[in-house]
């Protein structure tokens, strides 16, 4: 127990020093309409961006979260300063959901051109436009109906985000309704096919293997999904598996699959023990556990790796 306390306070020493030492950036509030919809989001803009085009991050929050809040557990806007890239936290409101859902599982969510993921994609184009974000390095996160939410936008928009990170999410077009997607989240529902995806794309997926909210399997479905579609595309992926333990004492199996001599494609994180919770995250945000892998640490790996596709 003392070991634990000791570890976590030099993990918290070691996050404000960094900090400290970077100059902290703009967190504005904006608005975006459209025939779609309209939307609030915050943007948050680092005190300095790397090269002359910047990269982008679309952060998509979970149920009964805000943007500040879920900015606050991910410390995403930390890393932001540290590798210069820019991060949008769309805001779902209250009138189209009562507990600040995304609401993935209904069929007008599930196509291009129409309902919230337009909306989501016209504030990625905005911002994009106004900020000079490089095309090919704009990218897409979420927590639980906002990780949904992020395979939606992934599947429908390609050619606007080049990768997509998952925490406690679920597959595309896992429901129709607002009942089927209860089932599909308590896993005992099949999995509806992926018809319409026609494209790759490199994925990160991480989920607890003891989350009661939204069952593990959804995650194992998303990798299947996106295993599949890269292997259409790139020919067979090469799967490697390795076990770990964060510095927290959470242990954690973490498989890659990668095209020969490339980056990883697809990573999946199961996170053994581990709830409904973003991984690493700080506890003074909603849905957190501390005890780690960062999973916003890793998941800016993963898109920082990321090729040009130009």
């Amino acid at each position: 127990m003392l070991i634990d306390t000791i570890r976590r306070a030099f993990k918290s020493a070691g996050l404000l020093r960094r900090a400290a030492k970077r100059a902290p950036g703009q967190f504005l509030d904006c608005s975006y309409s459209d025939r779609a919809g309209n939307l609030g989001y915050k943007l948050y803009i680092p005190a300095r961006t790397r090269g002359r085009r910047t990269s982008m991050l679309v952060m998509l929050h979970g149920c009964g979260q805000t943007p500040e809040d879920f900015a606050t557990g991910t410390r995403m806007n930390d890393l932001a300063d540290e590798h210069g890239f820019l991060v949008v936290y769309p805001a779902q409101s209250a009138s189209a959901n009562a507990f600040t859902c995304w609401n993935w599982f209904l069929g007008k969510n599930q196509a291009r051109e129409a309902g919230e993921p337009a909306v989501i994609a016209g504030i990625t184009r905005k911002v994009a436009a106004e900020h000079g974000v490089d095309a090919a390095r704009t990218f897409i996160a979420g927590l639980s109906a906002g990780g949904a939410m992020a395979i939606v936008l992934g599947a429908t928009y390609p050619e606007l985000f080049s990768a997509v990170g998952v925490h406690s999410g679920l597959p595309y077009r896992a429901a129709h309704d607002a009942a089927s997607a209860m089932a599909a989240m308590r896993g005992s529902t099949p999995r509806r096919d992926s018809k319409g995806v026609t494209h790759a794309t490199p994925t990160i997926v991480f989920h607890g293997d003891r989350d009661t909210t939204v069952n593990v399997g959804n995650g194992s479905a998303i990798v299947d999904q996106a295993v599949c579609n890269a292997e259409r595309d790139l020919g067979q992926l090469h799967k490697a598996t390795q076990e770990g333990i964060s510095v927290d004492g959470r242990a954690y199996t973490a498989t890659t699959y990668r095209a020969s001599g490339a980056a990883s494609f697809v990573e999946y994180w199961v996170l053994h023990g581990a709830g409904h919770a973003w991984s690493g995250g700080f506890s003074k945000g909603s849905f957190t556990d501390e005890s780690g892998p960062d999973a916003s640490v890793e998941m800016v790996r993963f898109f920082m790796g990321r090729r040009s596709r130009r």
